[in-house]
């Protein structure tokens, strides 16, 4: 098994992807904020034409999965995803890619 980090760029541009395939825009028209609270977790705040929308861990998880497909060519569903919350990375994934 291969371990990949996953920066918090990466995970933004992800979700970028993810938005714009949702809202049938392009992804240089998403704004996205990361989060984390430590009542409730990851998420995130997205923008699109002015419009504000709330992601929670599984909507991050999805936008991750469809990146690693289309942009990485990785299996995203022989992969296990972990998020994590950074001192110095900020928010930051793991992917645990399975070999064959």
């Amino acid at each position: 098994m291969e371990k990949l980090k996953i920066s918090e760029q990466d995970i933004i541009n992800a979700m970028c992807l993810y938005i714009a395939d949702k809202k049938q825009v392009q992804p240089q028209e998403v704004e996205v904020e990361l989060m984390y609270d430590d009542d409730y977790g990851f998420s995130a705040e997205s923008y699109v034409n002015d419009r504000k929308q709330v992601h929670i861990t599984l909507n991050i998880i999805e936008a991750l999965r469809l990146w690693l497909d289309t942009q990485m060519n990785i299996d995203p569903f022989s992969t296990g995803l972990e998020l994590e919350l950074d001192d110095e990375e900020g928010i930051i994934a793991y992917a645990t890619v399975r070999q064959g």
